[in-house]
């Protein structure tokens, strides 16, 4: 294929500019492709489309996360990288393998995959894909697969029909001591810091066990392993977490740190019975990453300094809302690094206690001694705190406690259960609390999610559609004056596009959508009333600038934060 020629018939190059082109290709050598879009003449989604037109093959621009087992067998990562394909799919009842590549006119590589397909009886189909595809589907073979096949290969766990139970736990606990397992399970935690991943999931299968890892609030499979190697990798996380090993009926929760490099990291474990093994939930906790400055949460200027002037006053309550994982510890955490604590007495219970922050008293509930919410409120009231943080509150007691500290002249912080920030006031009349505390009581209520920011340094700026951009005008129309005022008047949103710098993903990190509700004179007369709705107080918060979280992403849209789809992915969960 003349892929320069059929570039100038589309006039899509000048004949000087391709000339050009053939006397550099010339003296570099490799790939014409990559000579095009190193010089930006074309997108490479332009290049590979025409190149999809010219060959005849389907150009195939998302592939499955999950890398098959049998794949593995019949290819090695370093075939797969020097040749740049990805054979994505296999099946052996129809005998056919499916491969993406992105030169399938390199000769060279097209006889090394039909060769090696030969081998192992299978048909190949072929797609084309463009190198950012490559890129972003490679990482899931440059996993540590050849640990796992080294250590399965030396474990020797007989099977439980075969030997009695105490044999079989002497065996897994042999296992778990010993160097392959060691590496593995190392691997695995080291893949989950070194990528950011807020959580490691093990789970076994019918007829595997899968490794997932949840990056930017989204979980994806990293790699697998056969089932015979499951337990032995759970027994080694149960010694690090100082677990029971012979307790595999009921679920079990612990806590380990290890040291990456530089950093100490702590990692809390969760292990949960399945009819297939045990599962293994593991929530990776890097200071670095979960403590925030409260100026990075993602607040905008409005709420950042309505938040600001709350925790300076001495008394009252801040209570943060939303589903689990959508950053409400990591936003009580940054309030309490704003407060001074060399001259407060700052004290927390916490289920359980997530990072460790020097100057704060921080304790973690025990249920099963008798080590509650309730129990540890009583005991801080009697330690003399200025600040309290309770890590939620779940029952009548807990909270007619909250309210006695914050009405005593204590700065109160804590979660609560509620799909936004205005039906924290109804939960807490639901709870028993009555009308006339509220106020009283009641400082400051924040809801909150987490959505994906685009990544900065390939985000892409778009026109909108008009569906999209009639969505955005209708929203902002009920945002304060002084808001609008600020929003310019050609709508322009951006969208995600991949590169080295965020793994192809289009995004990276994520920052919070904030509702942030300040009591009010008004809001408390409100309040008083026998009977309040939602609704009500909606009507009212609108009179004193109140944004809803929908529109608190809109904003964050508008200035190329993040992208309208994700905001819609987020504010559907509400």
């Amino acid at each position: 294929m003349d892929l320069l020629t059929e570039l100038q018939k589309r006039k899509k190059i000048s004949e000087k500019k391709a000339n050009e082109l053939k006397i550099e290709y010339s003296s570099k050598g490799g790939y014409i492709e990559d000579l095009i879009l190193e010089k930006e003449i074309l997108t490479e989604e332009e290049l590979f489309k025409i190149k999809s037109e010219i060959l005849g093959i389907p150009l195939k621009k998302d592939l499955p996360e999950e890398v098959q087992p049998d794949i593995l067998k019949i290819f090695s990562v370093e075939t797969i990288s020097h040749y740049r394909f990805i054979p994505f799919s296999i099946d052996k009842k129809q005998g056919i393998l499916e491969v993406g590549m992105v030169f399938p006119d390199d000769i060279q590589a097209m006889e090394i995959i039909k060769f090696l397909a030969r081998q192992e009886r299978l048909k190949l189909k072929i797609y084309l894909i463009t190198p950012s595809v490559f890129k972003k589907y490679l990482q899931y073979f440059q996993k540590p697969k050849e640990e796992f096949e080294v250590a399965l290969k030396k474990l020797k766990i007989p099977g439980q029909v075969t030997v009695s139970q105490k044999t079989q736990l002497e065996y897994e606990k042999k296992a778990a001591e010993e160097a392959p397992i060691v590496k593995m399970v190392n691997v695995i935690l080291k893949e989950g810091v070194d990528g950011n991943a807020s959580d490691i999931h093990i789970e076994p299968l019918a007829d595997k066990v899968r490794v997932r890892y949840r990056q930017d609030g989204i979980l994806h499979t990293s790699l697998t392993f056969p089932l015979e190697a499951l337990n032995a990798v759970i027994a080694r996380i149960k010694i690090l977490s100082n677990l029971k090993i012979d307790e595999t009926r009921i679920p079990q929760d612990g806590r380990f740190s290890l040291v990456f490099g530089e950093k100490r990291i702590d990692f809390r474990v969760s292990t949960f019975p399945t009819i297939f093994g045990e599962k293994v939930a593991i929530r990776i906790l890097d200071p670095t990453q979960g403590l925030r400055s409260l100026e990075a949460l993602g607040l905008s200027k409005n709420h950042f300094e309505i938040l600001q002037e709350t925790i300076l006053k001495p008394y009252g309550m801040i209570l943060v809302t939303g589903p689990t994982a959508s950053g409400k510890t990591t936003t009580l955490y940054s309030i309490l690094t704003k407060l001074d604590r060399e001259r407060s007495n700052i004290i927390t219970l916490e289920d359980p206690v997530e990072y460790f922050i020097e100057g704060i008293n921080q304790s973690q509930i025990r249920p099963e001694i008798g080590w509650s919410f309730s129990q540890g409120l009583r005991q801080i009231l009697r330690q003399d705190p200025n600040v309290i943080m309770l890590g939620e509150i779940r029952d009548k007691e807990t909270i007619d406690l909250a309210v006695h500290a914050a009405l005593t002249g204590h700065l109160f912080l804590s979660t609560l259960h509620t799909n936004n920030a205005i039906g924290v006031i109804p939960r807490m009349i639901d709870m028993g609390v009555e009308n006339y505390l509220i106020p009283l009581t009641l400082s400051l209520t924040i809801s909150q999610r987490l959505v994906r920011k685009l990544c900065p340094v390939c985000k892409k700026k778009v026109e909108p559609t008009k569906a999209i951009e009639d969505y955005i005008r209708e929203k902002i129309k009920n945002l304060p004056e002084s808001i609008q005022k600020e929003i310019p008047k050609e709508i322009e949103i951006y969208e995600p596009q991949g590169c080295k710098e965020c793994a192809f993903k289009g995004y990276s990190g994520r920052v919070g959508l904030f509702e942030v509700l300040k009591m009010t004179d008004n809001l408390a007369k409100l309040i008083n009333k026998e009977a309040i709705s939602e609704e009500e107080i909606l009507k009212e918060a609108r009179k004193e600038g109140f944004i809803t979280m929908e529109e608190d992403g809109i904003l964050k849209v508008l200035k190329g934060i993040t992208s309208f789809e994700e905001v819609m992915r987020v504010a559907k969960e509400k």
